[in-house]
């Protein structure tokens, strides 16, 4: 089941065990009949292999879940951790952006991200090459948090093995997917709401018009989080999505002076409370209502032919947040209505 469904079953049934119970019903009502619950044996199999691998379930509703992902409407139910787990409770920001990331775009990236560890933030980043790389190096001393759109044993991309391994030594890799499972493209914006989940701002630093990183950003705007951006020339596509989110209103970050100014102090003891609603740009709020199952439904396969297409273009073009086209696209597929094409691609079925 996905965490909306999570989060409705557990605030309708009370405790896992009815929930559980009702899971099959739910199921056939959604279009799949004859659904069965995995086995107990084999929830306990993973979650003893994954203790073998040195990995750590973070529960939500616990202590050490990350307080601000806490409160967004599909925040997972568990996390998979491996590293220090405590750097979770502190004040954190999401420095992310392009894999082929230009030189200057590094050692801003890395001198941003230094600053903002010295000034006291835990950097979040998705530990991709290009940007992300940067902005998890320089922040190594202090306690970087890095999340995974695969299992967190899985290394990924090989080129970060070291970086993996100096991780967990001060900060922590987290993922929601079960240990072993290698990234799918499909995977990557459902990994992209944690990161702009558990920050309370995101940091866009080199980033194409159609790209993961926008991605992110709208996740954030959706769920009232800070949006900034690091401006570029404009003949450079790399910073054509950042150019774009500050024409949007986004906010200008020059240095990390910029980010600390405009964010306002939250102390480590009350990170529980409501995070500030302050949008940095401005859209159409008629897309952000709640819709369907089936509207969303009808609007996803609208959008879909028999050419096969990505599916950010698809979450892009429809205009709601990935989680709820992520979802919608999991139900098609079971239905049988679309298809996934090597790549990540998706296509109606024929």
């Amino acid at each position: 089941m996905g965490p909306a469904t999570f989060h409705r079953l557990l605030a309708e049934h009370g405790t896992a065990t009815a929930a559980l119970a009702a899971l099959p019903e739910v199921a056939a009502k959604a279009g799949v009949p004859k659904y069965k619950i995995c086995p107990i044996n084999i929830a306990e199999a993973e979650l003893s292999q994954a203790q073998r691998l040195g990995l750590h379930p973070i529960w939500h509703g616990t202590p050490a879940y990350p307080p601000l992902l806490m409160e967004t409407p599909d925040a997972p139910a568990f996390l998979w951790a491996k590293g220090k787990t405590s750097v979770l409770r502190k004040p954190s920001i999401a420095i992310i952006g392009a894999r082929n990331a230009s030189s200057l775009g590094t050692r801003m990236t890395y001198l941003l991200a230094e600053q903002l560890s010295e000034a006291g933030y835990t950097v979040v980043s998705g530990l991709a090459r290009g940007i992300d790389a940067s902005a998890h190096k320089a922040s190594l001393k202090k306690g970087t948090i890095a999340v995974m759109a695969g299992g967190v044993d899985v290394v990924y991309p090989k080129e970060n093995a070291q970086l993996y391994q100096d991780i967990p030594e001060n900060g922590v890799i987290i993922s929601e997917q079960p240990a072993g499972l290698a990234p799918q493209a499909r995977n990557f914006p459902i990994r992209n709401r944690i990161v702009a989940g558990m920050t309370q701002a995101t940091i866009v630093m080199e980033a194409a018009a159609r790209s993961g990183s926008l991605i992110t950003a709208r996740q954030a705007l959706d769920i009232g989080r800070d949006v900034m951006a690091v401006p570029g020339h404009p003949f450079d596509g790399r910073a054509a999505g950042c150019n774009f989110l500050l024409r949007d209103g986004a906010t200008l970050v020059r240095s990390a002076k910029d980010v600390i100014e405009a964010l306002s102090p939250i102390p480590e003891t009350s990170l529980r409370a409501t995070p500030a609603v302050s949008p940095a740009i401005t859209v159409d709020t008629t897309a952000l209502k709640p819709k369907s199952n089936r509207l969303v439904s009808d609007a996803i396969l609208e959008l879909l032919g028999a050419s096969a297409v990505p599916e950010d273009v698809v979450i892009r073009d429809s205009g709601l947040p990935a989680c709820t086209v992520s979802r919608s696209l999991v139900d098609l597929e079971l239905q049988g209505r679309i298809e996934r094409q090597p790549g990540g691609l998706l296509s109606k079925a024929n």
